[in-house]
């Protein structure tokens, strides 16, 4: 097994824990849902949150359907590679988000979790992975609003 580190999964110190909330996407394969959530908060959130994902059994390479359907918001996630999920990354996010990897993703006390009931875009052409991006995009933008709130933003 090789170790792969990106700036994803770097483990980030007290100080810069605190400064901003972290969010962990996390599904099987680390192929569709989980990278277009990632991507769309990384974007949406214009770096403001940390933004990590990862996979219980992550796939080889990012599902293409996801890819192009994101390519059509104007967002490239052409680079992004599935990782496997570790319990660094779980220790170091504020916020945990699975999408079906179910009893796979460890579980850390103080932690928030929430479970996105999202179809899985695996094996499926753009036209079918469309209203799953656009679901996950309004998910997002209520996660933004929740961790950022406005009021926050203006000082």
């Amino acid at each position: 097994m090789t170790a792969e580190t990106t700036p994803e999964t770097t483990a980030t110190t007290p100080a810069e824990s605190t400064d901003k909330p972290s969010v962990l996407f996390v599904c099987v394969h680390n192929a569709g849902r989980s990278q277009m959530a990632a991507t769309y908060l990384t974007h949406l959130s214009e770096g403001r949150i940390e933004v990590r994902s990862a996979g219980s059994a992550p796939a080889e390479s990012v599902n293409p359907a996801a890819v192009e359907a994101m390519a059509e918001e104007g967002i490239d996630m052409s680079a992004q590679t599935p990782k496997i999920l570790t319990d660094q990354a779980v220790q170091d996010s504020d916020v945990v988000i699975t999408m079906g990897c179910g009893d796979a993703c460890p579980f850390y006390p103080g932690k928030r979790y929430e479970d996105w009931a999202l179809e899985d875009p695996a094996g499926k052409g753009v036209e079918a992975v469309r209203p799953i991006r656009d679901e996950i995009k309004a998910r997002i933008q209520a996660l933004i609003a929740e961790l950022l709130p406005a009021d926050d933003t203006t000082s």
